[in-house]
């Protein structure tokens, strides 16, 4: 396990521990704020968002967080073990807005792929759900010739799939109505190395 903070220019990458409320209050204000942007009902409250926070916290997870100088929290990346710690699940990623095309996300999720790979984890695995129409497959029955179209997948909208994809992670599959008729959620995965 990594405990020594990852630096970058003027931010670096640490664990988002328990004991610093300031770094835990900051990280669910982040996750509120950033998310009721594009996907409002993932975290519909503060408390809420708080209530992922501290469940990020847990043994069995990974919780990490971009800091600048002043101690902001700029992201946030968390990693739930599944499997028996064979496969990992990212959840969540958060950048904030001003701050986003910078590298951070980029830099969480390799430090998450470190981190797993540390704790013997094979497998990195994201949902990406699309609730709000961003990609091809929203608003359509899937069911017919559902490879179809995962093979012919489009990002009508700025969807982060694309930026999954950048990172090396494929798409393994799509739960059709994930999120009610016409949100699916799309899975996908990467072997950690």
């Amino acid at each position: 396990m990594t405990n020594d903070s990852s630096q970058m220019s003027n931010w670096r990458i640490i664990n988002l521990v328990a004991e610093d409320q300031d770094a835990v209050t900051q990280t669910a204000s982040l996750l509120f704020e950033e998310f009721k942007l594009h996907w409002a009902n993932a975290w519909p409250s503060f408390t809420a968002a708080l209530a992922e926070v501290n469940l990020s916290l847990g043994a069995d997870r990974i919780s990490r967080i971009a800091i600048d100088e002043n101690h902001q929290v700029l992201g946030w990346i968390g990693g739930i073990s599944q499997y028996e710690g064979n496969v990992w699940e990212l959840h969540p990623l958060v950048v904030r807005s001003n701050r986003q095309k910078q590298g951070i996300g980029k830099a969480l999720v390799t430090d998450l792929e470190t981190e797993v790979k540390q704790r013997g984890g094979i497998t990195l695995w994201v949902g990406t759900d699309d609730e709000d129409g961003m990609t091809s497959l929203a608003n359509i029955d899937l069911y017919p010739n559902l490879f179809e179209h995962i093979a012919e997948i489009k990002n009508l909208r700025g969807h982060p799939y694309e930026f999954y994809q950048k990172m090396g992670f494929v798409i393994v599959g799509v739960m059709p109505d994930a999120n009610g008729w016409g949100k699916p959620d799309i899975y996908m995965a990467k072997r950690v190395e």
